[in-house]
């Protein structure tokens, strides 16, 4: 049975919150883990890798600067994010999201449900 959200809400549950974030996840579905990420003003996340796992971030509200260095060839980028970008996070990569307002800035990330976090 499908099920549709709407306004960028994932139906999820509360699985993480610190002074840093809070996030939802949504694990309805067998293969893939829809998660949306609330982070607090001028904070960033921890940054973290998934050695044979990739991953898709959906900015949904905010401004910030997600880093991402290749795994495989250590090449570093830094890139601008808002509402309406879109990120795809290869197999391996660090990753790291900066809020550097002060507002929150949200996204949804879409996963591979069998990865533990």
């Amino acid at each position: 049975m499908a099920l549709y959200y709407s306004d960028w809400n994932v139906g999820g549950k509360l699985v993480k919150q610190d002074e840093r974030y809070k996030v939802f996840d949504n694990n309805t579905l067998k293969n893939l883990i829809l998660s949306k990420t609330v982070l607090n003003p001028y904070k960033s996340t921890t940054g973290h890798r998934h050695k044979g796992q990739e991953e898709v971030y959906v900015f949904s509200k905010g401004d910030g600067i997600i880093e991402i260095e290749n795994g495989l060839m250590g090449k570093q980028i830094t890139k601008s994010v808002t509402m309406g970008s879109i990120v795809l996070i290869e197999d391996n990569d660090f990753h790291r999201v900066h809020n550097k307002s002060g507002y929150p800035l949200e996204f949804i990330c879409i996963f591979d449900g069998k990865r533990t976090h």
